[in-house]
């Protein structure tokens, strides 16, 4: 007898813990998503590492059509995450006070996946490591590289005069 107590208080100990952690890893979030590479996750913001996506106002031509390459990042981001939770980290802050982060949904770098979808180029300024999935994109001609195109370097740099 004393020897099923002693599993019936283990047992319950055991679904006690596993139902409090489960319960921490429910935490809701808050996330907005700014453009293809900020987000505001729980009101900090956020800027990816290592990608730079085209601004929101900026547009590519596709076939001589335009279209609003800076509007599809963020659709891209937008569906990648969907209901989904958003782990970041951090890599410190930068001049303006965002956050620095590579950021992941399942797993995978939300970095990666838009810089392989052609939507998001490496930042080799800053980091070269995700120029083997940029090199991807761009042999399979994927996402931008099926389009003419600014740089978004270039084109807040011709903004700016």
């Amino acid at each position: 007898m004393f020897l099923n107590k002693r599993k019936a208080i283990f047992l319950i100990s055991v679904s006690a813990l596993i139902f409090i952690l489960t319960i921490n890893q429910l935490k809701s979030q808050t996330i907005k998503i700014v453009d293809g590479d900020t987000i505001h996750l729980n009101g900090e913001k956020i800027r990816f590492t290592g990608i730079d996506t085209p601004e929101l106002k900026q547009s590519c031509l596709k076939e001589g059509i335009k279209v609003f390459c800076g509007i599809t990042a963020k659709q891209i981001l937008i569906d990648k995450i969907g209901n989904n939770n958003v782990e970041c980290i951090s890599e410190g802050k930068d001049q303006y006070k965002r956050t620095l982060a590579e950021c992941f949904v399942n797993n995978e770098s939300l970095s990666s996946y838009l810089v392989k979808s052609g939507y998001a180029f490496a930042y080799r300024r800053y980091s070269k490591k995700f120029v083997r999935d940029e090199d991807y994109a761009r042999i399979n001609k994927i996402g931008m590289w099926s389009m003419e195109f600014d740089y978004p370097w270039d084109y807040r740099k011709s903004k700016k005069n």
